[in-house]
């Protein structure tokens, strides 16, 4: 970190209250590199095993049900999603799956949680991508 332990301990004693700028950017480098990869683990886990996550797309869309249709359009859409989707998703990304790789997950979980509000309505919908411009996972 460019100081000596002795430096360091003064700190954590809290004989010194103030560090420089430049050990104070290289502390919050260090501990975000050992913190962040933790955090974002347990909020995986979560996601894939109790909360589910949140999805926001923004797609071209186009709908099927039951022999009539709706002409596809760009909708943007955020929604939960079941921690089932969210571990299917999870799992594929860590196995290197690419964002196309995954449209066809994604938009089964969005016609689920959204579309037919978990099998409440609009049974037997389908829906399609043809376009992405944006997904994003947020936990």
């Amino acid at each position: 970190m460019g100081v000596s332990r002795c430096t360091v301990e003064r700190y954590r004693s809290g004989k010194l209250t103030t560090p420089q700028k430049r050990l104070q950017a290289a502390l919050v480098e260090e501990t975000e590199s050992e913190w962040q990869p933790q955090v974002r683990a347990q909020a995986r886990e979560q996601a894939a095993t109790s909360s589910g996550m949140m999805v926001e797309v923004t797609a071209y869309l186009g709908f099927a049900c039951r022999g009539s249709s709706d002409d596809g359009r760009e909708r943007s859409t955020t929604t939960a999603i079941s921690p089932t989707y969210a571990k299917q998703i999870l799992e594929l990304q860590e196995a290197g799956a690419t964002e196309e790789d995954l449209h066809p997950i994604v938009v089964e979980a969005i016609t689920e949680s959204y579309f037919t509000e978990w099998g409440t309505r609009a049974a037997g919908l389908r829906a399609d991508f043809t376009y992405v411009s944006k997904i994003e996972f947020r936990f």
